[in-house]
């Protein structure tokens, strides 16, 4: 019997996507303000570019904007992106099925992997840190212990003094979300949503979850099974 449910966070319950739209926006703020132009027009064209390929974007919206540049100032605007306090909201499914499994009184927890301040800063703004008996930021621990290192799952099982085998992971990466929770015995489900970018990957067998679905809310049907 599942008495558990752990859920990532990013593209699971929030949309990465919205995030980055938002740490965008704060981006063209600082340069509309620092090198007097349009915000609207710097934060359409950090947009077209990410679209477009989502490597090195801070290098190429500047040369775009013929703003000259050093390393440094290039970390500072990473830096600026991953401390700004974010606009984003839950999914609906994800507002659904945290209100459902808290009024059944099934516990929660999330492992989620992100820069610590990125990560805290996106749960503050959620405010949904009160509806978890655990949550495991990884990079607070160290880099290292980014999934699918299994000391995350360790300490969620610890915390919330179950047995792996009572406990549901929900992620949506099938490059590291499952692999580790499957070898552990917890019961794995995908959440594949048609934004998620990695809806559409293939990999071997033991990185699957056991069961896919596209809304949170199926999972009302699939704890009643197992």
């Amino acid at each position: 019997m599942i008495k558990a449910v752990v859920f990532d966070l990013d593209d699971t319950l929030i949309s990465e996507k919205e995030y980055v739209k938002s740490g965008f926006k704060s981006i063209s703020s600082i340069l509309s303000k620092e090198h007097n132009i349009d915000l609207n027009s710097v934060n359409d064209t950090i947009n077209a570019l990410f679209e477009e390929d989502s490597n090195n974007v801070f290098n190429r919206l500047l040369d775009k904007l013929n703003i000259k540049y050093d390393i440094e100032y290039i970390g500072y605007l990473i830096d600026e992106y991953r401390s700004h306090v974010p606009n984003i909201t839950l999914y609906e499914d994800a507002k659904d099925i945290l209100a459902y499994l808290r009024d059944v009184e099934i516990k929660l927890g999330m492992i989620t992997d992100g820069y610590k301040i990125t990560q805290r800063n996106k749960l503050k703004v959620l405010d949904i840190e009160d509806y978890f008996d655990c949550i495991v930021v990884t990079d607070e621990l160290g880099k290292e212990y980014w999934k699918p290192h299994r000391k995350p799952y360790e300490i969620i099982k610890k915390q919330l003094n179950l047995e792996y085998k009572e406990v549901m992971y929900v992620g949506d990466n099938i490059n590291k979300d499952f692999v580790t929770a499957n070898k552990l015995g917890i019961y794995t489900v995908m959440i594949s949503r048609s934004e998620g970018i990695y809806s559409n990957i293939q990999k071997d067998n033991e990185y699957k979850a056991n069961k896919t679905i596209d809304n949170l809310n199926d999972l009302i049907k699939i704890l009643q099974l197992v």
